[in-house]
C-alpha cells in the first residue's frame, strides 16, 4: 500500500469500530486518540460539549479517515505552541 504510514487498521481490536463511519475497509485507527481532542473548537472535527462541559467526540470521524491524515499533522505546530505557553 502506497504511503502505508498514513494508514493502520485494527479489526482485533474490541471497540472496532468506535465510531460509524460506513466504510469498515477504511476505518483509520492510527490517531485512535485523537492529538486534536485538546484544540477545543479548534479541532475541526464533528463534536459537542456534554452537559458538564466536556468535549464528546462519538460522532466525529475526522481521525479515522486516511485523507486526513496531512490536515491532522498540520496542526502538531499549534499543538506544540500550546503545550509550550502551559
Amino acid at each position: 500500500m502506497m504511503n502505508s504510514y498514513k494508514f493502520f487498521s485494527n479489526k482485533e481490536c474490541e471497540f472496532f469500530p468506535c465510531h460509524n463511519t460506513g466504510d469498515i475497509e477504511g476505518f483509520n485507527c492510527l490517531f485512535c486518540f485523537c492529538p486534536l481532542y485538546t484544540l477545543g473548537e479548534f479541532c475541526g472535527g464533528n463534536f459537542r460539549y456534554n452537559k458538564k462541559g466536556i468535549k464528546d467526540c462519538s460522532d466525529c470521524n475526522l481521525p479515522h479517515k486516511a485523507e486526513n491524515y496531512e490536515y491532522i499533522m498540520s496542526k502538531f505546530k499549534l499543538l506544540s505552541e500550546l503545550a509550550r505557553r502551559r
